[in-house]
């Protein structure tokens, strides 16, 4: 008889790894707190419009394909590359760069602040080629049994990288670039981590490999929210029934067993095998009642940035915007520094805007256009009212028709607004953090909150603030690791 999982949360980490245990045979039902599936890759429909709430490209697309042959499927959705991959402008400069994969097309845009651009990108990239290589496969892809684990498994990484491990993202792209300009475009990957380049460790330059050389990024047809609907109708084919509105409010054990989640109408959810696609952390304090887990506990830890995201439907287009476009200030370090703390820096803010309506017209009324932006914020700890919300989304806005020497107001036939409440009441995410944990040097790994629980023996877990960390591809290894924790503790307890 087959064994049943309960998985709780059908974002990304819970669909994928329910598509995998139906293929193995395996009884899955899912149960999710919200109206649809996706958690943060989620989709909005409103006023003929259609925006993605949350990621709005992807890296490492080998991932979805291998992804897609363990669960003997076909990819059920349409992905195209993207080049250039985005545009960055600085405040009051007429200089917009278009980060294009191909070097020397890229060097030529610096030339006129860095003339050896192209020879210290190659040796830069050269360099996170090998720290990719070096790590990847025997570090992320990984499960960890113990700190000794992980411990013996860094090890095995090249020696040659440790001193990169003691010096942030932004020490080590200095290392290889002169001007302010690249410094801060080739930083700019360290907050797709949700922190920034001075607080983020310089393995991580491992990113600029994939974004340049080894991947790149993509884009789906018709909206990212298509990843979901794909995977939603591979589960319908296997019988995987998802339960809407449902939030779990409590639990009943046995010993070191789970034997169900309750909800918030006090109906029980039984299963032989439980799997968590709720924030790692957040789940084990708030319906486990984990000390180590607690609000204060929380409180302490290192998360990722306070999302504003602000949703737009124009009834013009602007043609002169590219698909995924960077805005930045003229003080990166100093907003660096306080972005996360102090909610002033929301005067000047950095910003990144989504036209997801450029490369998939359908997602907009003919003539109109979709924008989607994202601002970096303080989680709530640091900026707990939003009284100001409007006032702030208005700035940016303004700041936005500048620089494209467009006044959009008069365009705006359609606007929504999520700001760090929105995002931690809809997503139970902590304080509002958008991306869960950060990626610091005691928060990864085997020090990252584990993806089996410390005390009932099946109960697992998947997502972004687990291993291997945030991000669509490391969610889905997560669902494969998660699963191969589950399938190893099935074969031991099974009679």
């Amino acid at each position: 008889m087959s064994k049943k999982v309960l998985i709780a949360g059908a974002g990304l980490g819970g669909l994928s790894a329910a598509l995998r245990l139906a293929k193995r045979g395996y009884q899955v039902e899912i149960i999710e707190k919200n109206s649809q599936a996706g958690g943060r890759l989620n989709q909005i429909k409103k006023d003929g419009f259609t925006f993605d709430t949350g990621p709005s490209f992807f890296s490492m697309s080998y991932e979805f394909t291998e992804f897609a042959e363990d669960c003997n499927i076909r990819l059920p959705f349409k992905f195209y590359e993207l080049d250039p991959l985005y545009t960055v402008n600085f405040k009051n400069s007429p200089v917009t760069y278009h980060l294009y994969r191909d070097v020397k097309k890229l060097a030529e845009q610096f030339k006129h602040v860095e003339p050896n651009f192209e020879e210290n990108a190659r040796k830069y990239l050269e360099k996170s080629k090998q720290i990719f290589h070096d790590t990847f496969d025997i570090v992320i892809k990984s499960n960890y049994d113990s700190v000794y684990h992980y411990l013996k498994t860094l090890s095995k990484v090249n020696p040659g990288h440790v001193n990169v491990l003691f010096r942030n993202y932004w020490q080590q792209v200095s290392k290889y670039f002169k001007s302010e300009d690249a410094r801060q475009i080739i930083s700019l990957v360290a907050f797709f981590l949700g922190r920034t380049p001075f607080d983020t460790s310089g393995v991580y330059t491992l990113l600029s490999y994939t974004e340049f050389m080894h991947d790149g990024y993509y884009n789906v047809e018709g909206g990212m929210y298509k990843i979901v609907e794909g995977i939603v109708d591979e589960l319908k084919k296997e019988n995987v029934k998802i339960t809407y509105n449902t939030e779990i409010t409590g639990f009943e054990s046995e010993n070191n067993r789970l034997v169900s989640l309750i909800d918030d109408k006090n109906r029980k959810w039984d299963a032989d095998i439980f799997l968590v696609n709720a924030d790692a952390a957040v789940f084990r304090g708030r319906i486990f009642n984990r000390k180590e887990y607690s609000e204060a506990k929380l409180d302490k830890m290192e998360w990722t940035m306070g999302p504003l995201t602000i949703y737009l439907g124009l009834k013009s287009k602007l043609p002169d915007v590219e698909h995924h476009n960077y805005y930045l200030g003229n003080n990166f370090k100093d907003y660096a520094d306080k972005v996360f703390k102090n909610p002033e820096v929301l005067e000047k803010p950095y910003y990144y805007v989504n036209v997801l309506s450029k490369s998939n017209p359908g997602c907009a009324p003919e003539g109109g256009e979709t924008l989607f932006f994202v601002c970096p914020v303080p989680d709530l700890r640091f900026k707990s009212n939003w009284a100001d919300r409007d006032e702030i989304v208005s700035s940016i806005i303004d700041d936005f028709s500048m620089r494209i020497k467009k006044d959009i107001r008069p365009e705006i036939v359609s606007e929504t607004v999520y700001t760090p409440v929105e995002w931690q009441n809809q997503f139970n995410l902590h304080r509002g953090s958008g991306l869960g944990l950060s990626h610091k040097m005691m928060q990864i790994g085997a020090f990252r909150p584990k993806n089996y629980d410390e005390v009932y023996k099946n109960v697992f877990y998947a997502g972004a603030s687990t291993i291997p960390g945030t991000g669509l591809p490391m969610v889905l290894i997560s669902s494969k690791l998660a699963c191969e924790r589950i399938y190893k503790y099935n074969a031991e307890n099974t009679i």
